[in-house]
């Protein structure tokens, strides 16, 4: 296996409480890995730590090798590990091409003038957003503001994908679209690390899941495999449902 980004021994404390219990994980280049669990498991804060958002308490994150637990998180994101958010975050005073190009210009390869644009532009067409950058952020549905953040952290030309959360909050139909969109992503051979609660996205997307409960890995294996396990199903229902 081609790892990219690997976690050992990872630890985040909060005070007296430990959020995240020395999780150990691997991302294969070209793989798609699913973090699942109940919430509060401890899946955001894990995106967190690898992205550089929350300093971790012990433990190492690597990617290609390379220690990135003490950097900073603009120098992760330099480094190539972008990402979306549960809430999304774009800056409403900028149009959306504006807003794209901003991935361009400060990710992994840094872009300028007509070569931001014209990435900015390619990445809107990917998402399906094309001839609609010159719209401003408020006059977005909700699904193209995520359409939208998630172009931008494609414009940053990242190697690790990060999306946390994306599907959530989408109706029916824009959950379809928004797996579309995904499994385009995955069949480009791109590297993503998706915390999801929507189940059938985890099934057809994920190559391996890692599941999480109370801030420690307590599965890891295919969606199929994981899914199927008790440990993860008194995880989900409780021990009298399960």
């Amino acid at each position: 296996m081609n790892t990219l980004l690997s976690l050992r021994g990872v630890t985040k404390r909060f005070g007296g409480l430990v959020a995240v219990n020395r999780m150990d994980f691997d991302v294969a280049q070209h793989q798609v890995l699913g973090l699942i669990g109940p919430n509060g498991s401890g899946k955001s804060t894990t995106m967190n730590l690898i992205s550089g958002a929350f300093p971790v308490s012990s433990g190492v994150i690597t990617l290609r090798g390379q220690p990135i637990t003490s950097l900073a998180a603009q120098d992760i994101a330099r480094r190539g590990i972008s990402r979306t958010f549960q809430l999304v975050r774009l800056l409403p005073s900028m149009s959306v091409l504006e807003n794209v190009k901003a991935g361009a210009v400060f990710g992994h390869r840094r872009h300028w003038g007509p070569d931001a644009d014209a990435i900015a532009e390619t990445m809107l067409e990917k998402v399906g957003l094309a001839g609609r950058g010159h719209m401003m952020v408020g006059q977005l549905t909700y699904i193209d503001t995520k359409r939208v953040e998630l172009a931008r952290v494609l414009a940053a030309e990242p190697k690790v994908l990060l999306l946390d959360e994306w599907l959530a909050g989408l109706n029916p139909t824009e959950l379809e679209e928004g797996i579309r969109l995904i499994r385009g992503l995955r069949d480009e051979g791109r590297t993503i690390l998706l915390v999801e609660h929507v189940m059938d996205a985890i099934r057809s997307l994920c190559d391996r899941c890692v599941v999480m409960a109370a801030g420690t890995k307590i599965a890891e294996g295919t969606p199929a495999e994981v899914l199927s396990d008790p440990t993860v199903i008194r995880a989900y229902l409780g021990d009298d449902d399960a």
